[in-house]
């Protein structure tokens, strides 16, 4: 009788564990990027630059000071402006991340306002 007990107990533990790993819900993590308000940009996770990423679903969180910059993104699948020119303030964008390298930059002045990162 006590491996029946034992038996069933652990077989409890384990729906329980199973269903609350398939049950959560993945968040998705925010980036946060700056543009201005000088000539500077910049793509952070909390407070280090992103270098490299997995690949996946990612919220940019993006900060533009300065009305003559905007943030644009570009590498696999993706090409796009998170925020214009003309806009400050903050918007966010949720893009999917492939694998491959990512470029941010201000597209008036890309040759001197961009940064890389690689989604593995």
């Amino acid at each position: 009788m006590h491996k029946t007990v034992l038996f069933v107990l652990a077989a409890a533990v384990s729906l329980v564990l199973a269903s609350t790993a398939f049950g959560t819900a993945t968040k998705t993590k925010t980036l946060n990027g700056t543009v201005g308000p000088g000539f500077t940009i910049s793509l952070k996770s909390g407070t280090k630059a992103v270098k490299t990423l997995k690949a996946g679903k990612y919220k940019f969180k993006i900060s533009d000071q300065s009305s003559s910059h905007n943030f644009h993104v570009s590498g696999p699948g993706v090409n796009k402006d998170l925020t214009a020119i003309g806009f400050t303030g903050t918007k966010t964008v949720t893009l999917k991340l492939k694998k491959g390298t990512y470029q941010y930059y201000c597209v008036p002045h890309k040759s001197f306002m961009h940064g890389s990162f690689k989604v593995k």
